[in-house]
């Protein structure tokens, strides 16, 4: 597990990552505050890395930078014990068709 440093080290390079955003948008941070329903000092916080994951997201939005979550964190394939799983048994040959031969010698009246 990382260090605490390293953590609030990544959560400052996301928040400035968020102001750059914001600033490429032409937005202030009262402007943005007012879109997503927030103070400025809470858009403050979330560009310093404090800031809740409903706050972050909500700006995301608003700077219609959501689809880079797809990027900063992939849907995870589905794991193979669970393809397995589903797939189920698969046939590995073929097999011929069994007939139904009645034959004269059966047949009792």
């Amino acid at each position: 597990m990382k260090n605490t440093l390293e953590i609030l080290v990544l959560l400052e390079k996301l928040g400035s990552r968020l102001k750059q955003t914001r600033i490429n948008a032409n937005l202030t941070q009262a402007q943005l505050g007012d879109i997503i329903g927030k103070s400025r000092t809470a858009i403050e916080r979330a560009e310093k890395g404090k800031c809740n994951l409903n706050t972050f997201v909500s700006i995301l939005v608003a700077l219609d930078a959501d689809e880079q979550l797809d990027l900063f964190l992939p849907e995870p394939p589905p794991s193979p014990v669970l393809l397995a799983k589903a797939k189920g048994k698969q046939r590995k040959r073929a097999s011929a068709r069994k007939q139904n031969k009645i034959s004269e010698d059966n047949l009792e009246w």
